[in-house]
């Protein structure tokens, strides 16, 4: 049985809403980052190698095939959100896993603040680096949000030239 007029007419508005996912679809894309970071921390993969590099490109590519799939309204707010989610689940993971990915070698402040006490050292390097994880997610986010709102303007007009 097909939708009627205003089944779709609902559909519709509720695909418009903010953020043109269900919260349930774009927390589980922003989930995917999270291998990575836990992989990563536990010393289990390492930059460069190829396993890494599926860990880092997979996810965004998964978010921006979701976005064209699914044709949400607005990608690049939609990929927005899922990567400033993304960023939060990369800061929860290091701050959680911190001690283990560091062990008794922690990063420690050079120059001036040589001298700060430990604890405070620990405190700001912790504030930059959750706040350097929120804005790589937010970077990501905004980059495949960019290249799906390009990918659905030509898929689109493509479809409308047939």
């Amino acid at each position: 049985m097909e939708p009627s007029n205003t089944e779709l007419s609902t559909l519709d508005a509720r695909r418009a809403r903010f953020p043109g996912l269900p919260w349930a679809v774009v927390i589980g894309l922003a989930m995917l980052a999270i291998p990575r970071v836990v992989l990563h921390d536990l010393g289990l993969i390492e930059e460069g190698t190829g396993t890494n590099a599926v860990l880092v490109f997979v996810p965004p590519a998964v978010w921006v095939a979701v976005a064209l799939w699914r044709r949400v309204p607005k990608p690049f707010v939609t990929l927005l959100v899922i990567g400033a989610l993304s960023g939060v689940f990369l800061t929860v993971g290091h701050q959680l896993l911190w001690d283990v990915g560091f062990g008794d070698d922690p990063p420690r402040l050079g120059g001036n603040l040589t001298d700060l006490d430990p604890a405070a050292q620990a405190a700001i390097i912790r504030f930059f680096a959750a706040v350097s994880s929120l804005f790589t997610g937010v970077i990501i986010g905004a980059v495949t949000g960019l290249i799906a709102w390009g990918l659905s303007k030509i898929t689109r007009r493509t479809a409308a030239d047939t």
